[in-house]
C-alpha cells in the first residue's frame, strides 16, 4: 500500500492595515496607475507591530482556521512546517514557537527557507512522510512579513509585496488512481542566479551590526526584467514535466493556482498553457505578493466561494528568490 497526504483544512490570515497604491504617491515616484497596469496589484496587506502582527501571530491565526475546517484537535498533528524568509526568530524557529501556541505537543516540526515556493517544498517534504508511514497529519503554512525587508524607496520592489499567512492541514490517506491528495511534485533550483532576486544580510556574511546592513543589505534586491523571464519560464516548464510525469492531459485539470506575485506573470503562464481565466483564482490585486503564503491563501478562497470541490484536480505553480519553483498536481 502506498501513502500520499490529503487537503482537509486550509486557513488564512492577514494584518488589519490596507495599503493602497495611491499611498505610494507620498514617496516614491509612482502612482496608481502605473501599479495597476504593470503587476496588477490594487491594495495589500501590512504588517504593524506594535499591534502584535507579525509572523507568528498570522501563522498561528491561519493555522487555527485550517484546523477547524480540518476538525483536527492540535494534539493530533505528528509534523508542522513551515515555509518563510522571515521568522520572527531566529532560534527558535516559527514551528516550534507555533507548535507551543497551538498545544500541539505530539508534533515535531521546523522551518523552510524557499521564499516564494516554501509552500510547495513543505507539501513536498509532507508527502515523504506520509509515503513512509510515519505521518498521519501535517500542518504546512506559508507566511511572510515581507514588509520588514522591503526598500520603501525602490519603487520597482516596494509596491509588490505584502504580508500574510496561509495554511492547510493534510492527512495521510491511500494513493489510488482517482483518490484525493499529492499526486505528483516537481521542484527546482538554480543558485547560478541568485542575485537576481535576493536579500544578502545574512548573519555571517553581513550581521546586523555591519555597515553594510545599514545599506539596506537586508532589503529585497530584483533585476525584475530577467526574473519575469525566469518566473514565466521555469512555471511552464516545471507544470508541463508535471503532468507528462503522471500521464496528465492539460483538459483533465479542473483548477489552475499560480504565484500571485504579478497579473503579467499570471497571464503570460496562462497563455503558454492555454489556461482560460475562468479556471484560475487570482487574488493579487488585493493582497500583492505574499511569497509563501499565496498559495494555500488562493486554495482556501477558491474552495470556501466553490470554485474548488471534493474530487477536483489542481495544479499548483510557484516560483520564488533564491532561486527557486516548483508545481504540484494534487486531487482535492
Amino acid at each position: 500500500m502506498r501513502y500520499t497526504g490529503r487537503i482537509v483544512g486550509a486557513g488564512s490570515a492577514f494584518p488589519e492595515r490596507v495599503m493602497t497604491n495611491k499611498e505610494f504617491e507620498a514617496f516614491v515616484d509612482t502612482n496608481d496607475e502605473w501599479i495597476r497596469t504593470r503587476t496588477g496589484i490594487e491594495t495589500r496587506r501590512i504588517a504593524d507591530p506594535s499591534k502584535g502582527e507579525n509572523t507568528l501571530s498570522m501563522a498561528h491565526a491561519a493555522a487555527k482556521k485550517a484546523l477547524d475546517q480540518a476538525g483536527l484537535d492540535p494534539k493530533e498533528l505528528d509534523l508542522i512546517l513551515v515555509g518563510t524568509i522571515t521568522p520572527n526568530t531566529v532560534m527558535p524557529c516559527t514551528a516550534n514557537q507555533l507548535q507551543a501556541l497551538l498545544g500541539a505537543e505530539n508534533a515535531f516540526g521546523f522551518d523552510l527557507q524557499a521564499a516564494c515556493s516554501g509552500w510547495v517544498f513543505g507539501l513536498s517534504v509532507a508527502e515523504q512522510y506520509f509515503a513512509s508511514g510515519k505521518v498521519k497529519n501535517a500542518l504546512v503554512i506559508g507566511v511572510e512579513t515581507l514588509s520588514m525587508l522591503i526598500d520603501w524607496q525602490d519603487r520597482s520592489t516596494c509596491v509588490l509585496f505584502g504580508d500574510a499567512a496561509g495554511a492547510t492541514v493534510l492527512q495521510r490517506t491511500e494513493a489510488t488512481p482517482e483518490g484525493s491528495g499529492i499526486i505528483g511534485i516537481n521542484l527546482g533550483t538554480d543558485g547560478r542566479a541568485q542575485d537576481l532576486l535576493c536579500i544578502p544580510h545574512g548573519y555571517c556574511k553581513v550581521p546586523p551590526w555591519s555597515a553594510e546592513y545599514s545599506a539596506k543589505q537586508h532589503k529585497i534586491k530584483m533585476q525584475g526584467s530577467e526574473v519575469f523571464k525566469l518566473a514565466t519560464r521555469t512555471m511552464v516548464k516545471s507544470a508541463t514535466e508535471l503532468l507528462e510525469q503522471h500521464e496528465t492531459k492539460l483538459e483533465e485539470i479542473d483548477y489552475f493556482f499560480f504565484h500571485q506575485a504579478n497579473i503579467r506573470i499570471i497571464d503570460h503562464c496562462a497563455r503558454a498553457l492555454g489556461v482560460a481565466r475562468e479556471k484560475m483564482w487570482i487574488n493579487v490585486d488585493r493582497y500583492g505578493n505574499t511569497s509563501a503564503a499565496t498559495l494555500p491563501i488562493a486554495l482556501e478562497e477558491a474552495w470556501k466561494s466553490g470554485a474548488v470541490k471534493p474530487g477536483n484536480l489542481m495544479l499548483f505553480a510557484t516560483f520564488g528568490g533564491g532561486l527557486t519553483w516548483g508545481s504540484a498536481l494534487i486531487r482535492l
